[in-house]
């Protein structure tokens, strides 16, 4: 058995750096314009719900909650001393946000319960079996019709953001999104409608943003006026 298969990799790689976390992303990874853009392409609305799977030190979570007070917003991470510092923020916030521990390859919620679901910098830190696996939970657990968001560290756009890409991808398992592998894993996972929507430079390399589509399909049977009564064919929508 694979001793390394579930390891979990924290932010930046080392557990050291988890309480700068946030000065850290502020300083250097454009993390407010990247994240607001996130929230505005998610078109949440009343009534959704909304998991932040490897939610950090709940930025985004709040934002979310924030942005769309009327929609219930919850956060996972696999980190007990990231979520403490998240649990802080939310609490100094006053906000009505849900943070659970758990691992986005193993998600513990059931089928079909949610609307959207978010990853903000979180492929890079999974190896590609973990992609692959995270990708299918993300699938299980969104409604038909629910839609994917991810920001990323993605395909350089440039050759400035070509360097840094060199020095991530050995830092932490960032090769396949600098590969630009990631909208044919989310495709593979049964996600269509996949797009990349924007692009930003930061020091660490190009972070993408994509969204994609777990369609619906509602299955049943009806007659067709060129046949006779007693025929059916499948019908779908």
């Amino acid at each position: 058995m694979d001793k390394n298969r579930d390891k979990y990799i924290p932010a930046f790689s080392h557990d050291f750096l988890t309480p700068i976390y946030d000065f850290i992303m502020q300083g250097t990874m454009r993390e407010v314009t990247f994240k607001r853009h996130l929230v505005e392409q998610e078109r949440i609305e009343e009534g959704h719900r909304v998991l932040d799977i490897g939610c950090g030190t709940a930025t985004l979570t709040i934002l979310l909650k924030r942005a769309h007070p009327e929609a219930e917003v919850v956060g996972l991470d696999g980190d007990p001393k990231i979520l403490n510092i998240a649990r802080l923020k939310v609490k100094k916030a006053g906000l009505d946000i849900a943070l659970n521990r758990g691992m986005a390859f193993e998600l513990p919620y059931p089928d079909d319960s949610f609307d959207r679901v978010i990853f903000s910098l979180v492929f890079h830190h999974l190896t590609q079996e973990n992609k692959v696996r995270t990708l299918k939970e993300a699938f299980r657990v969104l409604k038909p019709g629910g839609e994917l968001h991810v920001a990323d560290l993605g395909k350089p756009q440039n050759a400035l953001m070509y360097v840094p890409s060199l020095i991530i991808r050995r830092l932490e398992e960032a090769s396949d999104n600098v590969k630009g592998l990631l909208p044919e894993m989310f495709r593979n996972a049964g996600f269509d409608h996949v797009e990349e929507t924007a692009r930003y430079m930061t020091i660490f390399g190009t972070i993408s943003l994509y969204r994609a589509r777990k369609t619906g399909h509602l299955a049943f049977t009806c007659h067709h006026p060129m046949l006779p009564l007693e025929s059916k064919i499948a019908c779908s929508i």
